[in-house]
């Protein structure tokens, strides 16, 4: 047995080799499955997505909430979840089940840097090393020399965007986006519409609802709704919304290096390559 210590100062015994893990982060599972371990999942949340394999996994959590009964008859090894909203999870579980919550990352090298303990904890240190190396050579097309005032938003059933204290920011202005909640000091945001308008950014990057179906059409009547159509970002051309159907910025696991960051880069070459001409 090993006794690891968290973030939070607690700690837990866990096997030095797992047999059972659930997983209750989106962010974590897709690690675990990069990391060989996707055959020793025997439940996740109903948010887990990513790789395929994480979808035919027993559903047995929310952000929030889990049957608890249920996770006894599972006899986990142990149950990983993460910081943020789900910490609600982690303290209803603690005390009665081996459950071990990550720090959510608040910036791009927090991504790597979960990677890397996730390795440590399910005993995989070699193998995530190797995934963080893998993953480190996304970052060779980022070559920012102009950066664009942004407004990012994510329905979260209702409008979200993110301060100085999320990855999404971070993230965001390594690749060249400016965003103008950046100097507030929280994660999370309830957007001021007005405010938005008043700032009028370059670009708008917009993350619709998962399993939602969201096109520019949608998108032209959320602007029109909010009295938008003279923001510079709308008058311009320079509205994305993400692509598919899962969570994308939102997600913060290993496919955010081979999806969000190329997709974002190729948003920022494509408005310089608008200036130029």
């Amino acid at each position: 047995m090993r006794i690891l210590k968290m973030f939070n100062g607690n700690e837990v015994s866990v096997p030095d080799k797992l047999e059972r893990i659930v997983s209750f982060s989106p962010a974590v599972t897709e690690i675990l499955f990069d990391l060989g371990l996707g055959d020793k999942i025997v439940a996740d949340s109903a948010f887990c997505s990513r790789p395929e394999g994480a979808r035919y996994k027993r559903k047995l959590a929310s952000y929030s909430t889990t049957r608890k009964d249920i996770l006894k008859e599972l006899n986990p090894d142990i149950i990983l979840t993460i910081g943020g909203y789900q910490e609600i999870l982690y303290n209803n579980l603690k005390g009665d089940l081996p459950v071990y919550i990550f720090e959510l990352p608040s910036s791009l090298s927090g991504l790597l840097d979960l990677i890397s303990k996730v390795g440590i904890v399910v005993n995989k240190k070699v193998e995530a090393r190797n995934l963080e190396l893998k993953l480190i050579k996304q970052y060779k097309n980022i070559n920012t020399d102009i950066f664009f005032k942004t407004y990012f938003e994510m329905d979260l059933g209702g409008p979200v965007t993110f301060g100085s204290m999320s990855y999404i920011t971070d993230a965001l202005y390594v690749m060249g986006f400016d965003t103008i909640y950046a100097n507030f000091d929280r994660e999370w945001i309830t957007p001021d519409l007005d405010f938005v308008a008043r700032a009028d950014p370059d670009v708008i990057i917009y993350e619709h609802k998962m399993y939602r179906e969201f096109d520019y059409s949608d998108m032209e009547r959320l602007i029109l709704k909010r009295k938008w159509n003279n923001i510079s970002a709308v008058k311009n051309g320079n509205v994305f919304i993400t692509p598919g159907r899962l969570d994308f910025y939102a997600h913060h696991g290993p496919s955010f290096f081979t999806e969000v960051i190329p997709w974002t880069i190729n948003i920022y070459n494509n408005i310089k390559s608008k200036i130029k001409n």
